[in-house]
């Protein structure tokens, strides 16, 4: 019996408010950076944040296991997040990246 596998993809909208905040207060103390918005958050993210800015929508897997995140990719208008307890391929059919839904839409 194959075991089940929880994924999830997250999509944060750049060139919004939420995209804009700041998010150094753990990763840049001295508030002297010169990274972009989108790098700060992509940042954030990346040093665990995204449990503190997103509490509503991170699901826990049903059996305990820990979820990792582990890709961050950046499109024109958003950063794509794939969350998972093991790395898998993700399903195409199901994706809510635009560029990969797209895609299939034209293959149907």
């Amino acid at each position: 019996m194959k075991k089940k596998t929880t994924q999830q993809e997250i999509l944060l909208m750049t060139g919004t408010r939420f995209a804009a905040r700041e998010y150094s207060e753990r990763t840049d103390p001295d508030g002297k950076s010169s990274f972009s918005a989108i790098e700060k958050l992509e940042e954030a993210c990346w040093n665990g944040l995204l449990p503190e800015m997103l509490p509503e929508i991170m699901v826990q897997p049903e059996d305990g296991q820990k979820m990792y995140m582990w890709s961050i990719t950046e499109g024109s208008s958003f950063l794509g997040i794939e969350l998972g307890d093991r790395q898998e391929e993700k399903d195409k059919f199901f994706s809510i990246d635009p560029y990969v839904f797209l895609r299939t839409q034209e293959l149907s």
